[in-house]
């Protein structure tokens, strides 16, 4: 048995969500679950089918985006998982999706306005859009530069990644992350549930407000705050 069994578990299971949460289409998408302790992770092999998936098909690779074990050519977003791992060391499940909702706003290049107490639920800040990725970087090893257009953009706006686990990449797609790759995939369904709603609030009403900051704290703290009160102890 492999010594990285229990994250091919993690990332196979986790990889199969996808589909199920209406996340993903064809082949599009990926989700990697990391073990700290021995510096890489598994992820999605590029290319195959949801229904061809295994544990045993999982591609482990270093947090430089070495292959480390598996006989199948990685995500072709390996690059972007290694440098996030690199650099957000909490981090432990990344997902990349091109989600309907989620990826229009992407390619509208703009930030998902936080209008309703579900988006305050996960956030208190609009999901961030990076800008597009500058023509050099483009031309240069294009999915490694995408964590780095993810983490300047962190940088700009000042946010944390361990509170704000989500992004568009702009003209592209979403990536989301968390402590676990089943955490990872829930913030890209949440993600994916307020982008349509973002875009149906603002169709019924152009000039719609965004939230109050007296609801966006309220409901932010119930779940998140040191007197959180949502759901079971």
């Amino acid at each position: 048995m492999s010594n990285y069994q229990d994250i091919k578990e993690q990332a196979y299971l986790a990889n199969m969500q996808l589909p199920k949460l209406g996340l993903v289409l064809f082949t599009f998408g990926n989700v990697s679950a990391a073990d700290r302790s021995k510096g890489v992770f598994a992820i999605k092999p590029s290319g195959v089918p949801y229904e061809d998936l295994s544990p045993e098909k999982m591609v482990i690779v270093d947090f430089e985006g070495n292959t480390v074990e598996g006989s199948l050519r990685p995500s072709s977003d390996t690059k972007t998982h290694a440098v996030l791992y690199k650099h957000w060391a909490e981090i432990g499940g990344i997902v990349h999706t091109h989600s309907t909702y989620g990826t229009a706003w992407a390619q509208a290049q703009r930030a998902i306005p936080i209008f309703g107490t579900t988006h305050a639920d996960h956030l208190t800040v609009d999901i961030p859009c990076a800008p597009p990725m500058a023509d050099e970087m483009i031309k240069g090893n294009y999915e490694y530069e995408t964590g780095f257009q993810i983490m300047n953009h962190f940088e700009s706006l000042g946010l944390s990644y361990k509170e704000v686990e989500m992004i568009l990449v702009g003209n592209h797609a979403p990536f989301t992350w968390g402590k676990t790759a089943g955490k990872a995939v829930y913030n890209s369904a949440v993600l994916e549930t307020v982008a349509q709603m973002a875009l149906l609030t603002e169709q019924i009403n152009p000039q719609a407000p965004k939230l109050k900051d007296s609801l966006i704290e309220k409901h932010y703290e119930r779940k998140h705050g040191d007197g959180a009160y949502y759901g079971q102890k």
